[in-house]
Formats: structure tokens, sequence, C-alpha cells
């Protein structure tokens, strides 16, 4: 299927980073992501809770939005964009699956039951959303969270840079990034109850 000139026009909204283009993205594409997530996990019969799929689901979006849409920019147009998209987010899914397996093997516990798996850090990357969605999400968080998640997001900063510039421990800014991406899964829900409640209400 080709590449339809609403996709081509959406692509270019987002690389522009024009106001609204993120949420329309997410708005038209999130269905596709949680379809191929249950269908990734079950293909390696992996049961996962619906945190798991919400997680799963903004690491694949962290993943197009990095590096200044890095995913768009490599897209050649010579597939539909929901095709690509569907390519990306089962080799996102393959490989998280696979990394907490591993995880889940390496961690037992004395009476034999595996250990739960500990949040995954965060990848070092340009960016987390547009800057649209990043200071909207920005402007609910506590301070010292704000200034962690501008340093690690928009300005690539290490772990240790972060540390150092903010005088706090390297092993609380893990937590501080997983409860951000706490509020992406959230609006991620959010928006997915009410698309799923507009639906019912329009087939009545």
């Amino acid at each position: 299927m080709a590449l339809t000139s609403v996709d081509r026009q959406l692509v270019q909204r987002c690389l522009n980073h024009e106001p609204g283009a993120w949420n329309d993205f997410v708005d038209r594409y999130l269905g596709l992501l949680y379809h191929v997530i249950h269908y990734t996990s079950h293909l390696r019969s992996v049961t996962l809770q619906p945190e798991d799929v919400e997680d799963l689901a903004a690491e694949i979006l962290i993943q197009v939005v990095a590096k200044d849409y890095a995913v768009f920019r490599l897209f050649e147009g010579k597939s539909s964009l929901a095709t690509y998209l569907t390519v990306i987010a089962r080799r996102i899914c393959v490989r998280e699956l696979a990394r907490r397996a591993a995880s889940a093997k390496a961690q037992p516990l004395g009476d034999g039951r595996t250990a739960p798996e500990p949040e995954a850090r965060p990848k070092l990357e340009q960016g987390l959303e547009t800057l649209e969605e990043v200071q909207r999400m920005l402007a609910r968080l506590p301070r010292r969270t704000r200034q962690v998640v501008k340093l690690f997001y928009l300005e690539g900063r290490s772990y240790e840079e972060i540390s150092t510039e903010l005088s706090i421990p390297v092993n609380t800014i893990g937590p501080i990034l997983s409860r951000a991406k706490q509020h992406l899964r959230q609006r991620m829900q959010a928006r997915s109850e009410g698309a799923s409640k507009a639906k019912r209400s329009a087939a009545k």
C-alpha cells in the first residue's frame, strides 16, 4: 500500500514541529501500536499486564521522536506509514520482551520465584516528544523533576552530568525519569479511553 497524502502531510507536520501535529499522530496510530504490542507478545507467548502494554507503547513513541524524529527522517515513503510503523514497533517490542526475559532469568528469588523486573533505564536520546508536548508535561511536574527531564531529554545530558549540575545522587535520576514516563503513559491511556468512548457513542 502506498503512502497516502494525509500521512505524508502528517509526517511533514511532525518534522516541522507544527502545533498539534504530535497529538494528531498519536490519535491516528496509537491503536496500531497497541495491536502490534499485543500481537507480538502473543506470538512470543508472553503475557503482558495493562501497565506493560502502556510502557511498551511509551517506549515506541519515545523511539519515534528520538533525535528529532529520526524515524520519520529515515522513512522513504515506499510503503504506507502504517506498514513502516508496524515494522518499527515490532522490532522494539521484540527487543524489549527479550530484554525483560533475560532480566527475569538473571534475578531468581530464594524461593524459586522470579523477581519483578526493575524499571528500564531510559535511553539517552534527543527528545521525549515534540517541544509542545514536553512543555505541557513539564508544567505538571515538580521543579526538580522538570530540571532532570529537561537536561536528559532536551539537552541529552548523561546521568553523571545531571548529578553534578543539580547536586543530586546519580541513582535517583532513573526513578525521576521513570515517574516522568508514567505521565506519558497516563496521557496515552486517557486518550485511548476517550477514543473508545467516542466510538461506542457513535455506534449507538
